[in-house]
Parts: structure tokens; sequence; C-alpha cells
């Protein structure tokens, strides 16, 4: 079936998907680097070999193919390939399978909505095989690959250690992603307390980075089910194990500071609200102390603009008499408003 798919020694699969990158390990040294889908299937069986198949936008037939000669069931090819899955993992009899999600943050665009990019990846385990299936080239597997042959001894163990390299890179990622998400609060913050008004790109921007945020909790909060998940189902003894808590150590303050960002921005939310208020109270105390002000001349001058006798009625006294009240009231007044900090 699978000579219908690729030739013998071509690592691409027409019209099926594309075989961007495979792997064969023994004693965790890389015996091969361009295993075709044929070959896979034998070394798959092989106790002594470690291989990793990765596809990249396969199509329904050409898994299912896969799939088939692997001795998989229908539904690992389905949990590929569905649209809109979250991340997860799923004990199969089988197998193991996993869907994870990195995400990073355009830079180019720090004041627009959608921003943060993510990219799928999803991993159908085997005992001495891991299979990556990926829906768009968001995800630099080679880095995976470097990560992997960094820590050769744990190659000898198995899958399991693929997995791990893989998570690894993935954790670390929203790590980064996270980081940019609290340097770009630290700023909107310093712009919050500034003395003019925020205008709206400020509220563009905070907007954006909420949206944003969401979308980022989305891809990393399921991340202690999927590494809780690896860990009952997958052996990760000694040295392994080691490594796995490690790793979950760094999901568990991922989510953490992922939460920690949220209520900082719902903070930023009601304190900019609250300024906003206050501001307009401050405006408005003002306008209210000048309007007082402004009254003085106009009481002044209206009483003294009636068509009735005055002290000064008629003289050049009156004048200044009208003169002295007024500038006298102003000033008065003036005073008292700037001493309660009403202007």
């Amino acid at each position: 079936m699978m000579a219908s798919m690729t030739d013998a020694t071509s690592p691409h699969v027409p019209e099926n998907g594309i075989l961007a990158h495979s792997r064969v390990w023994r004693d965790g040294v890389c015996v091969d680097d361009d295993v075709t889908p044929r070959e896979m299937l034998d070394l798959a069986q092989d106790p002594t070999s470690l291989v990793w198949l990765d596809l990249l936008r396969p199509s329904e037939q050409g898994l299912a193919a896969i799939a088939r000669d692997l001795g998989l069931p229908q539904i690992a090819v389905e949990d590929a390939l569905a649209p809109h899955e979250r991340a997860k993992i799923a004990r199969h009899e089988s197998h193991l399978f996993f869907t994870v999600y990195t995400a990073t943050l355009d830079p180019a665009a720090p004041e627009e909505s959608g921003r943060l990019a993510v990219s799928r990846v999803s991993g159908i385990v085997m005992p001495m095989a891991l299979v990556t299936i990926r829906l768009d080239d968001g995800i630099d597997m080679l880095e995976v690959v470097q990560r992997w042959e960094q820590n050769r001894d744990l190659l000898k163990e198995g899958s399991g250690a693929l997995v791990y390299g893989l998570l690894d890179f993935v954790v670390d990622g929203h790590f980064d992603t996270i980081q940019e998400m609290d340097d770009e609060l630290e700023r909107i913050e310093d712009v919050l307390f500034e003395e003019q008004v925020t205008a709206k790109a400020f509220q563009r921007s905070l907007y954006g980075l909420r949206k944003d945020l969401v979308q980022l909790r989305r891809v990393v909060l399921p991340m202690r089910e999927v590494v809780n998940g690896v860990l009952r189902h997958t052996p990760a003894s000694g040295l392994l194990g080691a490594w796995y808590d490690d790793l979950y150590d760094h999901v568990l303050r991922a989510s953490e500071w992922t939460e920690s960002l949220r209520d900082m921005v719902s903070s930023i939310f009601e304190t900019n609200l609250s300024l906003q208020d206050s501001r307009l109270n401050t405006i408005m105390k003002k306008l209210a102390g000048w309007g007082a002000i402004i009254a003085i001349p106009t009481a002044i001058t209206g009483w003294f603009g009636q068509n009735v006798p005055y002290p000064g009625f008629g003289e050049p006294i009156g004048v200044a008499l009208t003169t002295g009240l007024i500038v006298a009231g102003v000033i008065g007044l003036y005073a008292t408003f700037k001493a309660r900090d009403w202007l």
C-alpha cells in the first residue's frame, strides 16, 4: 500500500502530504536522516531503533494509509486532522495521541489585535516511534531536532524522550510569548498614569493585548493535562522522569504567569476606567470653579448696571468702585479655589 504513496527513495508523499523530516537513532546516535514511510514500518517494530516521522499537511487519504500500515485505528487520523481541536492527550489501545500548539507574537503590529499566531502539532506515540503531524509550517522542527541531539542519553529511553523534547520546545516558546506580553503590559502601565488623557491608540493596544491573552490561555492552560497524561501513560522513570518533572514545573509556572497577566489586564482596565472618571471629575471641578469666578464680574456689573442711583452713580468714583470689587472678588475666589486644589 505504501508503494503507491511514495517510491523507495523519495522523502515526499505526492498528493497525500509531505514527509518533511525523518530520523532513526540507535543508542542515541542518528543512523539515518532520510527514512521513507515504507522503511519506517519495519523500523517501528525494531526495539533497538528509535524512529521519528514528520508529516507536513498530509491529506486524509495519505495519513489513513500510513495509519493502517502502522496498525492504528481511524480515530488517529480524525484526531490529527480535525479542525479547531484543543490541546489534549488521548490514550488508545495501540498508541498515545496528543495535540499541542505553539504561540508567537507578531512584533510588526504592537497596537493591533490578533497578533498571536498559533501553530498546531499532533503526535502519535508508539513505544519506539513518534509520528508528528503538522497542518502548517509555523513550527521549526529543526530546532526540536537540535534539542534531541543535545540530549542523546535521553534518546536511549525510547519515544518518551522525543515527546519530552517536543513539549519542552513548545513550553519554552510559551514562556517567550508570555514574557513579551508582560513587557507590553509594563509599557501600558507607564502610559496609563501619564497626565495626558489616554488616546484611542492606548485603548486599542490594551484591547488587542487582552484578546491575544485570552487566546494564549487556551493554548497554555491545557498543557498541564497533556504533560500529566504523558507522565501517566508513558514510562518515564530514572533520568527521563526527572526531566519530565522539570517540564511539568515549567508548565505550572507558565500557567500561573498567564493567570497573573489576565488579572493584571483586568486591573488595568478597571484602573483606566477609574482614572477616566477621576479626570472627568477634575475637569468638571475646574469648569465649575472658573464659572464661579466669571460670575463675579457678571454679578457686579449687572448690579451696578441698574437704572437707579447708587453711591458714585454717574461719577468717576463709581467706575473705580465697581472695578475694585470685581478685581477683589476674582482674586479672592481664585485664591480660595487654588488653595483647595479646585483649579
